[in-house]
């Protein structure tokens, strides 16, 4: 069942063929004890992972070959993270947006924060959730509900430093999750992460806007979409309980991968490696043939 206040206009299967061979197992990059994480990004200059702790204070880098990783400690607990045209970092704590100058050599210890904008201020049951850049380098995010009710208050928004902070007309969410766009910018793909459906609609980053809300995926009961990234030849990942799935433009899946994360990016030589991070540390994950598309970095250049 889609989540309720979602417009339904196209539901579609979940697996329409029988599964392909299983793919090799996931190879580790770097052990954790830490939470599973959030928001895993590729950053090219640094040769480097990046990813939130999840509820904690703190954002972790791994070299692209396997090594110590390195924790760089924050004020509060990270939702996301961006890398930025000037080179900087863009972090999302619980109620702000900050930027962050790391060190890609050696690894700040601590990383002091340059206050942007504050998110949902007078409402102290939500926190900064998943994101990621539009292919304009605008932010675009959401937000979770912390307190133990669970409802649904979470909001999606888009921020870049022309237009301020922008709340997209999406509906509410308990957990705003899975946010990934095509290739041209026009499709917005998003999710509730207590729910079981993957969402798509068309999107206008310039003004703000979006229309034509529709199911793109149904999932599994209780199996809520986690972190997602497209590859080159148009396709969604999807990070689920248990399981990486693959989704053709149309909405099937087309590969399953026995393997629990939480968040999930390209990277490496030609963007031909696909790493996750969840419980137990970093891996990648075979899958050849398949290359991620490049993200857009945030635009961090003050407005004119």
């Amino acid at each position: 069942m889609a989540p309720r206040g979602w417009q339904r206009r196209r539901v579609v299967a979940v697996l329409t063929s029988p599964p392909p061979p299983p793919s090799p197992p996931p190879s580790q990059l770097a052990r954790l004890s830490h939470h599973p994480g959030r928001s895993l990004r590729w950053d090219a200059q640094g040769r480097r992972w990046w990813w939130a702790g999840s509820d904690a204070h703190a954002v972790h880098a791994c070299a692209e070959r396997q090594g110590a990783p390195l924790l760089c400690r924050l004020p509060d607990a990270a939702g996301l993270l961006a890398h930025c045209r000037s080179g900087r970092m863009l972090l999302g704590l619980a109620k702000r947006l900050g930027l962050a100058q790391p060190d890609r050599q050696a690894g700040a210890r601590q990383l002091r924060l340059q206050p942007l904008v504050a998110v949902d201020a007078a409402e102290p049951r939500t926190a900064v959730s998943d994101g990621c850049t539009d292919r304009r380098g605008f932010l675009v995010f959401g937000t979770r509900n912390v307190a133990e009710d669970g409802r649904a208050i979470g909001s999606f928004y888009q921020y870049s430093r022309q237009h301020g902070l922008r709340r997209l007309a999406l509906p509410v969410v308990a957990e705003a999750s899975a946010i990934c766009f095509s290739a041209d910018g026009r499709r917005m793909f998003f999710a509730d992460a207590r729910a079981s459906a993957i969402m798509a609609c068309e999107y206008d980053a310039d003004a703000g806007a979006v229309r034509a809300v529709e199911v793109f995926a149904q999932l599994a009961p209780g199996a809520g979409a986690r972190g997602a990234a497209l590859d080159a030849d148009g396709c969604l990942w999807s990070a689920q309980p248990g399981q990486l799935l693959r989704y053709a433009a149309d909405g099937k899946v087309v590969q399953r991968i026995a393997h629990d994360c939480t968040s999930i990016a390209f990277g490496g030589a030609g963007l031909a490696q696909l790493a996750a991070v969840g419980a137990g540390g970093l891996f990648t994950v075979p899958v050849p043939g398949v290359a991620g598309q490049a993200d857009s970095p945030f635009d961090d250049h003050p407005s004119q």
